[in-house]
């Protein structure tokens, strides 16, 4: 089988002739000791690289393009992955000023401002300063949602908007399956006013979410017809300690939200693939079952998520990850190998798993973990 052969075989719950491997994410450290070259993927190191190329004019700019695009593909590759992740993080915002090597200032329409700066050794690129945020009140969340829904109307991705999914599908679509993003369909987690909306006006909440599902089925229809065929969507709703939100949340605002996404997915002949990690036992029967979703990425065992006791109760789900980044960072290069064992044989077993690290392989993840979780796959895959 081809790579490409593999993964879709476990999409149909055939049985492939070898597990597929798809590693969610690279650091860019890690990525860069395998390719043996500064590596221009990973997380916030990619977004500051994309600042300091943005910064220096058009043609550093065009080459970071080029050099993530090939360094995505490149990774992937190099680590044998069945199924390739097409670009890493981005932000396509020009800065306002440059503070120093690894500080930008960053201004928006509105007079609000922020400063990130890159930890080169943790590689994140977080804000250490800003304008004062005030929590915005349910009026202001309505203003909000008003405005995303004459975004919505009017939205009209073009293919160039997908132009690295189009790049590796050209590159590599023949032989290996390539992770697409296109929906998506979230309730803003990281804000408490947003939580408060989902109990207090839930009206509010479900006009957003309405929107992602109209921006989403005008993406999917772009990137189906590149010939992208996993479509990633989806977006973090869970921690080890449950979903973020409660049951009935989900079945009544996003259930129906996801539902449409995966039914128009099914009418373009792809598939959709919703990521979070965390426990979603709470809400298995809706996130599995009622939501028509194809698949699962990021499934999280340190949460609990047992791929055998998901595939006897969900048959139907093709699973992604499972392999915990936590162990690898954390852990001996004896625990990796055990982990990745135990991964490979729940993917022989239900033939619904596409093995691999469910989260990033954080820059501080010690080689010889990295060897071993490698190593482990190459033998026993």
């Amino acid at each position: 089988m081809t790579p490409k052969e593999r993964v879709e075989a476990v999409l149909e719950g055939r049985a492939p002739d070898k597990v597929p491997v798809g590693h969610i994410s690279f650091s860019s450290r890690v990525a860069s000791a395998i390719l043996g070259r500064d590596a221009y993927v990973g997380g916030g190191i990619n977004q500051w690289r994309e600042a300091d190329a943005l910064w220096n004019g058009p043609d550093a700019h065009a080459e970071f393009v080029e050099r993530t695009r090939r360094d995505a593909i490149d990774i992937a590759l190099a680590t044998e992955c069945d199924l390739v992740r097409p670009y890493y993080w981005r932000d396509p915002r020009k800065p306002a000023k440059r503070i120093d090597a690894y500080t930008f200032r960053y201004e928006h329409a509105d007079g609000s401002w922020e400063v990130n700066q890159l930890d080169p050794q943790t590689e994140l690129y977080n804000v250490i300063d800003s304008s004062e945020r005030v929590e915005p009140t349910l009026e202001d969340l309505e203003r909000q949602v008003e405005q995303a829904e004459e975004r919505a109307l009017v939205f009209r991705p073009a293919e160039d908007d997908f132009a690295e999914v189009r790049h590796a599908l050209e590159k590599v679509g023949r032989t290996h399956a390539v992770r697409c993003h296109a929906p998506w369909s979230a309730i803003p987690v990281g804000s408490t006013a947003w939580m408060q909306a989902a109990l207090l006006r839930p009206d509010l909440v479900g006009r957003l979410l309405d929107t992602q599902v109209t921006e989403s089925i005008k993406r999917i229809d772009v990137v189906t017809r590149l010939g992208g065929r996993l479509l990633f969507g989806g977006g973090d709703m869970a921690s080890d300690h449950g979903p973020m939100y409660s049951p009935r949340v989900f079945h009544d605002l996003l259930l129906p939200r996801v539902k449409a996404i995966s039914d128009h997915c099914h009418e373009r002949g792809a598939y959709h693939l919703f990521g979070t990690d965390g426990d979603v036992w709470p809400i298995a029967d809706d996130f599995y079952a009622n939501s028509r979703i194809d698949g699962h990425y990021e499934v999280d065992r340190r949460a609990g998520m047992d791929m055998v006791k998901i595939n006897e109760r969900y048959p139907h789900i093709a699973m992604v990850g499972n392999i915990s980044s936590f162990t690898l960072h954390t852990g001996t290069p004896a625990d990796v190998r055990e982990e990745t064992r135990a991964c490979l044989e729940e993917a022989r077993q239900t033939n619904k798993v596409i093995a691999g690290c469910s989260n990033i392989i954080i820059c501080e993840t010690p080689m010889a973990n990295v060897d071993a979780l490698l190593e482990t796959i190459a033998k026993y895959r």
